[in-house]
C-alpha cells in the first residue's frame, strides 16, 4: 500500500491566522529535533480557506525547504501592519467613506454601491511581491507535493468552490453547491478567497468559461475537511483560529445595553469562520463511532477509509488579546472602528479579524508556538518521530474518523 498521504487545512480568521503560523513555526521546530536532516515538508496535502489560503500557498511554494519556507512566514507575521493589507492612511480612509456616504444620500440617484468597507489593494501588492507562485510547478513535478487547494464562495452563482493544483490529473468533485476545479492557481485566487465579506470587495475569476465574483471561503463552508479527503490525505492535521468550547466574547457576563454593530458584525464573523470546522469535526467523529460497529467486510470496497484529524486550536480566547491592542491600528481605522463600537472590549472580536499589527500578530504566533508544545506528544506522533515507533498505547492518538468525502 501506498503510504498515508498527510495534509494539514489552515482555515480562515482574517489577522488570527498568525496564530497558524505560530503552530507551524512549533511543527518546524520538533520536526527538526527529531529529523535534523530532513527539509522537505512532512505535509504531501495543502489546504487552505480565506487567510488560510495564503498561508497555505506560501508553504506550498516553499515545501522543498519547510525550514525556511515557516522562518519566512514568521517573518512577515511578526512585522506586519494593517497598511500592508488595506489602505490605513487618512485620504483611503476619507475615500471610501466619501462613497459610502454618497451611496447612502444619493444612492437611490447613482444606482450605484461602494463595494466594501475598506480597500485591499495593498494587499494584492504585497502577494504579487512575496508569493512566487511558480515554484508550484517544479514542487509538484519533484513529486514533493501532491496538491495544494484553496476555496472561495461565488457571490454570482453561490457555488463554494474549491480551486487545486496538482502533480496529475486528480478527479473534481460535486457535491450540492460545493464544487472543485483543477486551475493553475494565482494571487487572484488566494485574494478571492481571503476576501472577508463586507470588508473587502469580491475578486473575479473564471469559473467553467465565463466570469463569476468570488469572496471569502469560509462562508457556507459546511465540511472544510472535505478538501483534503477527496485530494487522497489520510491523516489530517487541522489549525484553527479558535477553540470550539468559547463564544464570541464569552467571558460569562453579557455586555449590557443593545449590541453595537460591531458586536453583531463579531457574531456574524464568528459563524463565518469559525462554526464550520466544529460542526465538521464532530460529524467526522459521529460518523466514525458508528462505524465501528461495522464489521470490517462490510466496509472493504464501500468507498470509505479511515482517516485520522488532530486539531490544534487556541488555548485561549482572542478577543481579550485583541482588545489589548486595538490601539495599535492606525488612527483612521480606529476612528471607523469607533464609530461600529470596536473600539472596546465588547467588540474586540470584530477587530480581531483586522488587526494586522506586529504586536497582535506576535502574541498569537507565540500562543500558536505554545499550544503546539503543549501537545508535542501527539505532534510527534503526527510526524513519526521516536514515540510513534515505541508506542502502541491506545489513545496516543485520536481515533481515526472514517470518511468518503
Amino acid at each position: 500500500m501506498a503510504a498515508p498521504r498527510t495534509a494539514v487545512v489552515l482555515m480562515g480568521g482574517g489577522a488570527r491566522a498568525a496564530y497558524q503560523v505560530g503552530v507551524l513555526k512549533g511543527i518546524a521546530e520538533i520536526m527538526r529535533e527529531l529529523t535534523p536532516a530532513r527539509r522537505a515538508s512532512p505535509f504531501s496535502v495543502i489546504c487552505g480557506t480565506s487567510a488560510g489560503a495564503i498561508n497555505a500557498a506560501a508553504v506550498a511554494c516553499r515545501a522543498d525547504d519547510f525550514h525556511a519556507g515557516i522562518a519566512d512566514l514568521v517573518q512577515v507575521w511578526e512585522g506586519f501592519h494593517a497598511d500592508q493589507v488595506f489602505r490605513a492612511d487618512s485620504l483611503g480612509i476619507m475615500a471610501v467613506g466619501s462613497r459610502w456616504l454618497t451611496a447612502l444620500s444619493l444612492g437611490w440617484a447613482l444606482r450605484r454601491a461602494p463595494r466594501s468597507l475598506f480597500d485591499c489593494s495593498p494587499l494584492a501588492v504585497l502577494l504579487h511581491r512575496a508569493m512566487d507562485l511558480d515554484r508550484l510547478e517544479r514542487i509538484f513535478n519533484a513529486g514533493i507535493l501532491h496538491a495544494l487547494s484553496v476555496t472561495a464562495l461565488s457571490y454570482s452563482s453561490g457555488q463554494h468552490v474549491t480551486f487545486y493544483q496538482g502533480a496529475q490529473p486528480i478527479q473534481p468533485w460535486v457535491r450540492t453547491q460545493r464544487i472543485a476545479r483543477q486551475v493553475r492557481l494565482g494571487v487572484d485566487h488566494l485574494l478571492a478567497s481571503s476576501a472577508i465579506p463586507f470588508l473587502f470587495p469580491a475578486v473575479p475569476l473564471e469559473l467553467d468559461g465565463h466570469r463569476e465574483y468570488f469572496g471569502d471561503g469560509s462562508m457556507r463552508q459546511i465540511a472544510p475537511l472535505s478538501p483534503p479527503i477527496h485530494l487522497g490525505a489520510s491523516r489530517i492535521l487541522v489549525i484553527g483560529a479558535a477553540h470550539a468550547q468559547y463564544g464570541v466574547d464569552s467571558s460569562g457576563e453579557p455586555a449590557p445595553g443593545y449590541p453595537s454593530l460591531a458586536q453583531i458584525g463579531g457574531q456574524a464573523l464568528a459563524s463565518v469562520f469559525l462554526d464550520g470546522l466544529s460542526a465538521d469535526v464532530e460529524r467526522l467523529n459521529h460518523i466514525n463511532n458508528v462505524l465501528r460497529y461495522v464489521a470490517d467486510a462490510d466496509l472493504s470496497g464501500s468507498g470509505w477509509r479511515p482517516v485520522e484529524v488532530l486539531v490544534i486550536a487556541p488555548s485561549q480566547r482572542i478577543e481579550p488579546i485583541a482588545a489589548r491592542h486595538i490601539k495599535c491600528l492606525p488612527v483612521p481605522v480606529r476612528a471607523i472602528l469607533r464609530g461600529l463600537g470596536a473600539a472596546d472590549a465588547p467588540g474586540a472580536a470584530f477587530a480581531s479579524y483586522l488587526l494586522f499589527e506586529s504586536e497582535y500578530t506576535r502574541e498569537l504566533i507565540a500562543l500558536g508556538e505554545a499550544d503546539t508544545f503543549a501537545q508535542r506528544d501527539k505532534v510527534e506522533l503526527w510526524l513519526g518521530g521516536p514515540r510513534a515507533i515505541a508506542s502502541g498505547a491506545p489513545g496516543s492518538m485520536p481515533p481515526p474518523a472514517m470518511a468518503a468525502d
